[in-house]
């Protein structure tokens, strides 16, 4: 019998110990390839869909399993990128092979490729058989705010979370605050207004821009988009919280952990 030659992952990078990457303790797996633009993206490195580790899925899910005893019940693997989606055929194997060593899988996306014409959506819906979790990011709910953000349009995305709801596929939601970008009380009203018609979703979180990628911008020789804008406050990123009905993140923002230590806490 003539021997199937395995789909190979153009993977990025791994991650041993990932803890905001799903529930538990996960073994993160950050594929190469991304058709977004984010202007706060920390990981531009990624965006390029060739290069990075040619790895098969018995190669990474080999080594993912030497961490399994730290998992305990709810950890497992995550895949992250750039955009996990544009390597459907991998990401079958991938879960499907996980999912028969009893494996949690979960997908952290953006949700740009997502589309209902073939080829794609029969293999989507497949992965989604293999798939515990999604882990959605919404840029933006503004559909000019998020092209000027990302490059892209956001009606599919929102799309792929309706069809994540119809199926009752687990969702947590994740929105991304970047001050004069994804900011506004409209727009944060109008994410938490959507996020309410879905009956599916488990978690919502807001994520604090941040400024650590800008070293790998300038590394790359590409001008930052975001240049001279800082980090939002606690008080704005409690504000979009209370907005879209997210839980309370007690972790830092970058301006709080920037601060001096005679200073924090006053």
């Amino acid at each position: 019998m003539e021997q199937k030659t395995p789909v190979l992952g153009h993977v990025h990078s791994v991650e041993s110990f990932g803890l905001v990457d799903g529930p538990g303790v996960r073994f993160v797996i950050f594929l190469q390839g991304c058709h977004m633009r984010c202007q706060f993206c920390h990981n531009p490195d990624t965006w390029k869909t060739e290069g990075g580790d040619a790895r098969t899925a018995d190669e990474l899910l080999r080594q993912a399993l030497r961490y399994k005893p730290y998992w305990k019940g709810e950890g497992g693997i995550t895949v992250s990128g750039g955009e996990p989606l544009l390597q459907l055929d991998f990401m079958l194997e991938l879960f499907r092979k996980a999912k028969e060593a009893g494996v949690s899988t979960v997908i952290d996306t953006a949700g740009q490729p997502f589309t209902r014409e073939e080829p794609f959506f029969s293999k989507f819906e497949e992965l989604m058989r293999y798939t515990d979790l999604v882990m959605l990011d919404i840029k933006e709910m503004n559909p000019a705010r998020h092209k000027t953000l990302t490059g892209h349009n956001n009606d599919n995305i929102l799309e792929l979370a309706r069809y994540l709801d119809s199926i009752g596929k687990p969702v947590w939601i994740r929105h991304v605050l970047v001050p004069e970008r994804s900011d506004f009380d409209e727009d944060l009203d109008a994410l938490g207004a959507f996020v309410k018609t879905l009956s599916n979703v488990e978690r919502v979180e807001v994520l604090p821009y941040h400024t650590l990628g800008i070293a790998k911008w300038q590394k790359l020789g590409f001008d930052y988009p975001l240049d001279g804008i800082q980090p939002p406050t606690r008080e704005r990123v409690e504000n979009a919280e209370r907005r879209i009905g997210a839980q309370k993140s007690d972790a830092p923002t970058q301006a709080e952990q920037e601060l001096p230590e005679r200073v924090k806490g006053c």
